[in-house]
């Protein structure tokens, strides 16, 4: 389904592209410009970032500590079945 909307979107905006023309084009394209040298959008695109990062370390080590725990509990069946 997900294909289906991005496929969608990119038509529409192909279709709206080509109707409005170079020079709409390069007015979207300076006004993208200056929204992205916006230091608000910098420091909002910063933290946002940051956020991620952070989030990503908490979730890999939850990972690796959930890993580890199946590990050592799949070791100690292997180690009482065998005996």
């Amino acid at each position: 389904m997900r294909k289906l909307a991005l496929l969608a979107a990119a038509a529409v905006g192909y279709v709206l592209g080509a109707r409005a023309g170079r020079g709409r084009y390069e007015q979207i394209r300076q006004t993208a410009r200056r929204v992205q040298s916006s230091p608000r959008v910098q420091e909002t695109s910063i933290r946002a970032a940051d956020l991620a990062r952070e989030a990503t370390q908490s979730a890999a080590a939850v990972a690796s500590d959930k890993a580890q725990a199946a590990a050592a509990a799949a070791m100690a069946k292997v180690r009482d079945g065998s005996s």
